[in-house]
């Protein structure tokens, strides 16, 4: 295992060597008191970004030695920035507290080393406002917006609603109509690209709507693991923000980096379809925990994959080659009695 960065290893004694004690944030600032800490083309350059995997302790707090560790594979994978409590790092299950610390302690670990993009969006303009302020605030490099969700709005409210957080700092949109049940669609986008602090799109709608954005010159990277490598190579995105790439860096770098490769790429597919087979993070939190990367802990309402397919995923492992994965254990199947599951925390 990478040794950890002489900052990080001090923050983690001060804070106790396996939990987080949360702080509570309340940072009185108006938006223009928020300094910047990197240029939006430096974001725009960025071909692999790791959706940051978060692990727990047994009592459902953070695992910030576990999370370090994974980190430190990611960034010696080639991995250039991690979105910090996204989706696949169940921001939508911590507390804000929580995130903004999550996002702080990840700035002052590896912010020297890798690009830290904080996922600060809300289906509330003034949650995402905050967060976001509060974000900037402990260091991140940019900002992940999603469109409101639930609580939908009109696409002149979509607009006021990016509008408000981007003056803020760099800023990647993210459309995921899957999770949001509404698209966000070209014309809002190509509105919002007008911003100084528009970095550009993360894009899960397919290729045909990536093309369409970068023959217009837009920055956009894949959200499909499945599509990235096509995305890439045929329709001109910038990169991927990857799931897969908690687990393998080294071979999406290559994938992203080292021209088209469709036999990697195809060899790789298997694996994808096996993450991707329930929601997310479901199975990549399954994966970690068998590589003996991550606790097998997860916060409800996730559930561990079934044994089957925990077994298939031993199979996967070996047939891709187990020194291309994540963390230095022998992969192992987990019995249901491995796993910790916790609704309180």
């Amino acid at each position: 295992m990478s040794s950890f960065p002489l900052s990080c290893r001090s923050y983690i004694k001060w804070r106790s060597p396996r939990a987080a004690v949360i702080p509570n944030f309340h940072l009185p600032m108006r938006s223009n008191e928020i300094k910047n800490r990197t240029n939006v083309d430096d974001i725009k350059s960025l071909r692999l970004i790791t959706a940051i995997k978060t692990p727990y302790l047994p009592d459902g707090r953070f695992d910030l030695e576990a999370y370090d560790a994974l980190v430190n594979m990611q960034i010696n994978g080639g991995v250039e920035a991690v979105i910090v409590g996204g989706t696949t790092g169940e921001g939508q299950l911590m507390s804000w507290d929580e995130h903004i610390m999550l996002i702080g302690h990840t700035v002052n670990c590896f912010g020297s080393s890798i690009k830290v993009i904080g996922n600060t969006g809300s289906n509330s303009t003034r949650e995402a406002i905050h967060a976001t302020e509060q974000g900037f605030a402990v260091g991140m490099h940019a900002a992940l917006h999603i469109n409101p969700y639930y609580g939908k709005t009109s696409l002149e409210g979509m607009n006021a609603h990016f509008e408000s957080v981007l003056s803020m700092g760099p800023a990647i949109i993210y459309n995921v109509p899957s999770r949001t049940s509404q698209d966000i669609p070209p014309q809002v986008i190509h509105s919002l690209a007008k911003k100084a602090n528009f970095a550009g799109v993360k894009e899960c709608v397919g290729n045909e709507r990536i093309k369409q954005y970068t023959d217009n010159k837009i920055v956009v990277w894949s959200g499909n693991d499945d599509q990235c490598h096509d995305s890439r190579w045929s329709y001109g995105a910038t990169g991927v923000i990857s799931v897969t790439s908690n687990l393998v860096p080294g071979l999406i770098w290559l994938l992203m980096f080292e021209g088209a490769n469709p036999s990697l790429n195809a060899k790789l597919m298997p694996l994808i379809e096996w993450l991707f087979q329930e929601p997310n993070p479901i199975g990549l939190n399954t994966a970690l925990a068998q590589l003996g990367v991550a606790r097998p802990v997860f916060r409800l309402p996730y559930v561990p994959l079934s044994r089957e397919k925990r077994i298939e995923f031993v199979r996967l492992v070996k047939e891709i080659g187990r020194e291309n994965f994540v963390g230095d254990r022998d992969v192992q199947v987990l019995d249901d009695n491995d796993f910790i599951l916790i609704g309180r925390y």
